[in-house]
């Protein structure tokens, strides 16, 4: 498939099912082929490699966009676009040319799970994984609790291991026809439930070095880190800007007294939203990484302002089922701190670094 992005056609069934994609976990199967059909998942990616051509900034911008009518497809959206990028980043040129047109295509669904090696990358956690020699391949072992988009009509899903042998740990991707694959159930969440969200285990799943993303993780993590939260910040923006929007659409009796709160929450919305775009492109997120972190933290502030401006606005209409979708932004916004890396573990990074800073 190829062609410009087009958002008319995704716009609409966005809204007309968004609902439906937050509390009905059936409706997982729809959301990718959705987004495929729209070229959502291709913005971004260069032309030359059957993309829509653009740079991550209008990647984010697709992920905001869809967020502004479901978080759930944007959550999906954000998965799997990472996992893109991360074939685009790899220096794996074989797993390249075998799994980017299905990614583009939606025939497999794209997974991030190194939301633990993110977590590794700023010394959080350890690695999860487990990795160890067999033959001219590696033996896999280990689980993650929270992976989405693990699609089940098929996905690759990424995951980090570290290595028995004293090697730097190093990135997988794991296909799910794999001997040792094993999905959960979908996770019993409140909200996103179409969003293909479970658990993953490999045991003894063995896989060569055509699987491997990247063969030194600390390095290439470093490097994806930014697209990896750009991406994901985008989903707080598309939410604010659509809360914000709801709060115009209200009553001028409703909004007048909080009328100067929502414009210079725009205003801010716009200045984060730029901030966003121009670090991941010049550098500054990968040079600097803590700028980041703050921006993150900063729009989760932003996120549940424009919530609670919207519930103000809205009033007691918000809180009719079929009156609004101010409900279900309210689920939401809930998850927008608790997404990995979440507010607490950014919280608790950013003091490590200024420690160390001030040493």
């Amino acid at each position: 498939m190829s062609g410009p992005v087009s958002f008319e056609a995704l716009d609409a069934w966005l809204d007309a099912n968004a609902e439906a994609l937050d509390v009905d976990a059936s409706r997982a199967s729809e959301v990718l082929p959705q987004l495929v059909r729209s070229r959502a998942v291709a913005a971004g990616v260069p032309e030359a490699l059957g993309g829509a051509g653009g740079s991550i900034a209008d990647a984010i911008d697709t992920v905001a966009g869809v967020a502004q009518r479901s978080l759930t497809a944007a959550f999906v959206l954000w998965g799997h676009r990472t996992f893109i990028e991360y074939v685009l980043q790899s220096e794996n040129e074989a797993l390249r040319t075998r799994w980017l047109a299905p990614l583009l295509a939606g025939e497999i669904a794209g997974a991030t799970g190194l939301s633990n090696a993110m977590k590794y990358l700023s010394d959080i956690e350890p690695l999860q994984m487990h990795a160890t020699r067999s033959g001219n391949a590696f033996a896999l072992n280990g689980s993650l609790p929270w992976i989405t988009n693990l699609r089940r009509e098929g996905f690759i899903a990424a995951a980090a291991f570290d290595h028995d042998d004293g090697s730097p740990p190093s990135i997988f991707a794991i296909p799910h026809d794999a001997p040792g694959v094993e999905r959960s159930d979908d996770l019993d969440l409140i909200a996103l439930r179409a969003s293909n969200t479970a658990a993953l285990r490999v045991n003894g799943t063995v896989l060569d070095d055509t699987y491997r993303l990247a063969a030194n993780a600390p390095v290439w993590l470093a490097r994806v880190r930014p697209a990896f939260l750009g991406l994901q910040c985008g989903m707080s923006i598309g939410l604010a800007r659509r809360a914000l929007l709801a709060t115009l659409e209200a009553s001028e009796a409703s909004r007048g007294s909080i009328h100067e709160e929502i414009h210079e929450l725009e205003a801010t919305l716009a200045n984060q939203s730029s901030q966003l775009k121009q670090g991941v492109l010049d550098g500054t997120f990968f040079n600097a990484p803590a700028t980041m972190f703050e921006l993150r933290i900063a729009l989760v502030d932003t996120v549940t302002q424009a919530v609670s401006l919207e519930v103000q606005a809205t009033g007691g209409r918000g809180y009719l089922r079929g009156q609004s979708g101010g409900a279900r932004r309210v689920r939401e916004a809930s998850f927008i701190p608790i997404v990995t890396p979440s507010l607490v573990q950014l919280k608790s990074q950013l003091a490590r670094h200024r420690r160390a800073a001030a040493a």
